[in-house]
């Protein structure tokens, strides 16, 4: 059972401001680590590394060499057809682009579950579920 992870739970992992959700998302990338079920796409590793060196401010060797470690789970690639498709649903469904990218990307790869802060917990595209993991918590 695959399961993707939209860049803003990858984000937790390192931020020790938000120590709730960084247990909640370490958890969750450990147990999908181990199960061999994690995801992502290039758009997350890019998305990723842009909020640790911006945001978090981490130095950018280390960002990348966070990055990369992700790069080790299966990535969807984006290409053409990826964005084509995403630019269908974001008009369809009212989403963001970049949305509308993770999404197709989860679907692409047959993920069940999609973790992200981002959109509504418990929408579904096709057998793709968008789960919040901070929802209840």
């Amino acid at each position: 059972m695959s399961i993707f992870f939209d860049t803003n739970v990858l984000v937790y992992c390192t931020d020790t401001t938000a120590p709730r959700k960084q247990a909640i998302a370490r958890s969750l990338v450990s147990q999908a680590s181990m199960t061999g079920d994690a995801v992502i796409s290039t758009q997350v590793l890019i998305e990723l590394f842009n909020v640790l060196t911006r945001k978090q401010r981490m130095l950018p060797a280390q960002a990348k060499a966070l990055a990369m470690a992700y790069a080790h789970w299966s990535v969807v690639q984006t290409d053409v057809s990826l964005v084509t498709a995403a630019m269908e649903k974001s008009v369809q469904h009212q989403l963001s682009i970049w949305d509308a990218m993770v999404i197709e990307a989860a679907m692409r790869c047959g993920a069940q579950t999609l973790y992200t802060e981002d959109l509504t917990h418990g929408q579904r595209f096709d057998a793709l579920t968008l789960v919040n993991p901070f929802f209840a918590a």
